[in-house]
């Protein structure tokens, strides 16, 4: 079987709400449907700890061949967060490993590893997000988990928005 490791964030933003208190918004991202992906798909930002063959298919690290040191897995799911989020961030501190079984398009079993993140939001980039994605939305905790399209992505969310109510208790 084979195995593929990726990283990425959960990025929240406070911003101000009524009444002088602070109002959470998160980040999702909804993918640039392909010939490969038609589908619509609103997402947490990550990818792969590397690629090769120009980005189609899994590195060394992202497909177990190599190990990953935890400071590259960090760093990657920030740079993941910058192209598919186009934001600057400042990681707070681990949420899960999800881990799940997937098919390949050459109909192979696939079993994934992403590392996230939670993040907090520093800043817009100027270049913006990157060509894998087609909108970002900073949305409150309902509407974001509504909105995400895969619900182990939903739990991840969760977890997060657990931390945070814990960190602002």
């Amino acid at each position: 079987m084979k195995r593929e490791f990726s990283a990425g964030g959960v990025v929240y933003k406070k911003v101000k709400g009524d009444a002088s208190r602070d109002k959470i918004l998160w980040l999702v991202t909804k993918s640039k449907p392909s010939k490969e992906y038609p589908k619509d798909v609103w997402r947490l930002p990550k990818g792969w700890l590397d690629d090769s063959d120009g980005g189609k298919k899994p590195g060394q690290l992202a497909s177990g061949i190599k190990r990953a040191s935890g400071e590259r897995i960090v760093k990657v799911a920030v740079k993941e967060v910058a192209e598919e989020g186009g934001v600057g961030v400042k990681v707070v501190k681990r949420i899960i490993t999800d881990k799940y079984f997937y098919t390949n398009k050459e109909n192979e079993k696939v079993m994934k590893f992403v590392n996230y993140f939670l993040m907090e939001w520093r800043e817009d980039l100027e270049e913006g997000f990157g060509e894998e994605t087609e909108k970002v939305e900073w949305l409150i905790f309902d509407k974001a988990n509504e909105r995400l399209s895969y619900a182990r992505e939903r739990k991840v969310l969760e977890n997060a928005k657990r931390i945070i109510d814990n960190m602002l208790s």
